[in-house]
C-alpha cells in the first residue's frame, strides 16, 4: 500500500520519473548498514532486532499520516521520511529468511519459505488494490491512517516469534576467555566466509545483478508506467503492481508444493531466465491489458527464482554466520537504488521501452556468465545429503 500510494503522490506532484526513482532510490540507503544488523541480530535476537524495525516503520509512517492530515506533506518531505524507513525496510526479508531457517528442520526449508512467500506475497495483491482505491476515493491521509496500522501490527505479531539466542554462547564464550569479540570481527567472518564459498559467492552476484536489471522495472518504475505509458490512474497502477505480486503467490505456492522434488540451482537459473525474457516482454506491451499479463508471468518466474536462491544461500551458511551472511547478501540490494536511478535517466534520453530491453538483455547475458562460470560449485548443492 505504501510504495503504491507514496510512489503515485510523488510522480504526481512532482510530474518527474527522475523524482520517482530517487524516491525508491531512498528507499534502500540502509543496504549498507544489514550486514551490521545482520551482526546485532545474532548478538541480541533476530525478534529483538525485527520488532525494533517494524516499531520504526510505524512510528515514521505515524509522522507521514500527520503531515498528510495537516495539509503539509510535500515530495521533498516524503523523500526524507523514505531515506529515513530505508535505513532499516532493506534487512526486513532477510532476518524473516534467518528466523524461518532456524525455526524449520532442514529438509523442510524449501517448501516453509515457499510458504512464508505466500503471506509477502498475497499482502501485496491485496495492499496493491486496496491501496488504489483508498488513495483515489479518500486520499493519501486516509491511506495512511491504515498503513499505520497495519504496521503496528506487525510489529505487536512478531512479539509472538519465540525469543532464540542461539548463537550467543560464542560471544559468552568469548568473554569467559577474556576476550572481546568485537561486532566487525564479526562481519570480516561473514564477509570472508562468503567470498571463500563459492556457491555463496554467486548467489550473492545473482542477487547483486536482479537487483540491478530486474527489480527496478517492477519495484520503482510502475508509476510511470501506469501514467505515462498506459495512461491510467492510480486504479491501474493498482492491477500492475497487484499483478506482478499474484503472479509471485502462484510461484511461491508452487515452490511450497513442489519445489523440493526440484533442484534448486536449476530452478533458480531457469526461473531467472524466464523472469528476462518476460521483462523483455513487458517492455513491449502498449496496453494495460498487456501489461498486466505479462507482469503476473514474470512475477510467478520471479518467485521461482527468489525462492530458490534464498533457501540456497541459508543451507549453504554455516547456522551461527547466518544473520551475517544474509545481512552480507542484502548487501548486494544497494545495487537497486543504483538500477532505478540510471532507468530515471535514461527514459528521459531513449525512452521506457529501449530501457527496459537493455536492463532484461543485460541481466539475461549476466546470469548466463554466472551460470557458466560458478556451474560446478553450484551443482554440487543438488548432492542427496544437502536435501535438494
Amino acid at each position: 500500500m505504501e510504495t503504491l500510494v507514496l510512489g503515485w503522490y510523488v510522480l504526481v506532484e512532482t510530474g518527474s520519473v527522475l523524482w520517482l526513482t530517487v524516491f525508491g532510490a531512498l528507499g534502500y540507503g540502509g543496504t549498507l548498514l544489514a550486514p551490521m544488523l545482520g551482526v546485532v541480530s545474532d548478538r541480541i535476537g533476530h525478534r529483538t532486532v525485527l520488532f525494533t524495525m517494524r516499531a520504526t516503520y510505524a512510528a515514521i509512517a505515524a509522522a507521514l499520516m500527520g503531515l498528510a492530515f495537516a495539509g503539509a506533506l510535500t515530495p521533498l518531505l516524503v523523500c526524507a521520511l523514505a531515506a529515513l524507513t530505508g535505513l532499516v525496510r532493506p534487512s526486513d526479508l532477510g532476518l524473516r529468511g534467518v528466523l524461518i531457517a532456524e525455526t524449520m528442520p532442514m529438509d523442510r526449508l524449501t517448501a516453509a519459505m515457499g510458504i512464508s512467500r505466500t503471506t509477502s506475497d498475497s499482502a501485496r495483491v491485496a495492499g496493491a488494490l486496496a491501496g488504489a482505491g483508498l488513495f483515489a476515493v479518500f486520499g493519501i491521509a486516509a491511506a495512511y491512517v491504515v498503513v499505520t496500522g497495519f504496521y503496528l501490527l506487525g510489529a505487536l505479531l512478531t512479539l509472538g516469534v519465540a525469543p532464540v539466542r542461539a548463537h550467543a554462547p560464542a560471544v559468552t564464550a568469548g568473554l569467559a576467555l577474556g576476550k572481546s569479540i568485537s561486532p566487525w570481527h564479526d562481519l570480516r567472518e561473514g564477509i570472508a566466509h562468503v567470498w571463500n564459498t563459492p556457491s555463496l559467492l554467486a548467489v550473492v552476484w545473482l542477487a547483486f545483478l536482479f537487483n540491478l536489471t530486474a527489480f527496478p522495472i517492477t519495484n520503482g518504475l510502475l508509476p510511470y508506467v501506469a501514467r505515462d505509458v498506459y495512461r491510467a490512474d492510480e486504479t491501474g497502477l493498482g492491477y500492475l503492481v497487484a499483478s506482478f505480486a499474484f503472479g509471485a503467490l502462484l510461484g511461491s505456492v508452487a515452490v511450497s508444493r513442489y519445489g523440493i522434488a526440484v533442484a534448486l540451482p536449476r530452478l533458480m537459473l531457469v526461473g531467472a531466465v524466464a523472469w528476462y525474457i518476460l521483462l523483455l516482454l513487458f517492455g513491449q506491451m502498449q496496453s494495460l491489458a498487456g501489461g498486466v499479463i505479462s507482469l503476473t508471468l514474470a512475477g510467478f518466474t520471479q518467485s521461482l527464482s527468489m525462492v530458490a536462491l534464498t533457501v540456497i544461500l541459508l543451507r549453504a551458511s554455516e547456522a551461527r554466520l547466518r544473520g551475517r551472511i544474509v545481512g552480507v547478501r542484502m548487501l548486494a540490494i544497494y545495487s537497486l537504488p543504483l538500477g532505478l536511478l540510471a532507468a530515471g535517466a535514461l527514459i528521459g534520453r531513449i525512452g521506457f521501452n529501449a530501457t527496459v530491453t537493455a536492463y532484461a538483455a543485460i541481466g539475461l547475458a549476466f546470469t548466463v556468465l554466472i551460470a557458466v562460470r560458478w556451474r560446478a560449485s553450484l551443482w554440487q548443492l543438488q548432492a542427496p545429503k544437502d536435501g535438494y
